[in-house]
């Protein structure tokens, strides 16, 4: 995370992305020039946001042609806070699923779930989404809404 403003430090910053389990919210371009936005789950890394998804997702060539996106994670609850920015995403192979296991493990619970058992198929051709955060902003209105 190279460039972050607002409300908390980095030290908050990365708990808050370490503590939440809201899937973040990522903005792409598609290859005509409109925009795209989808929600993925994601885990924090050394600065950054991983996801997973299915190898032939579109966006996944949205990402290979224009790697630039926009992301928000944010609470859906009173009082509102989170963080929102901007990155480049890479997108690699997650051939043995360790990505998309993890998330399945922070998401569901565990992988004993007909969902995480269907995700987790071997037939099942998966990408590890790597977002680098360049810039990222940080707003809690706990004082103006009540709360922690």
């Amino acid at each position: 995370m190279d460039r972050l403003t607002g409300d908390w430090d980095r030290d908050r910053t990365e708990q808050f992305l370490d503590d939440q389990t809201i899937p973040v919210r990522l903005a792409t371009r598609t290859p005509g020039g409109g925009l795209w936005m989808l929600s993925l789950w994601y885990r924090y890394r050394d600065g950054a946001l991983e996801c997973a998804t299915a190898a032939g997702a579109t966006v996944v060539g949205y990402l290979r042609e224009n790697p630039e996106v926009a992301f928000e994670i944010s609470t859906n609850d009173v009082p509102y806070r989170g963080v929102r920015g901007a990155g480049v995403a890479e997108v690699a192979p997650d051939d043995d699923k360790t990505v998309l296991r993890d998330l399945v493990e922070r998401y569901l619970g565990d992988t004993d779930s007909k969902l995480a058992q269907s995700l987790l198929s071997p037939d099942r051709e998966e990408v590890r989404i790597r977002v680098d955060i360049d810039r990222a902003y940080t707003w809690d209105f706990s004082d103006r809404m009540g709360g922690e």
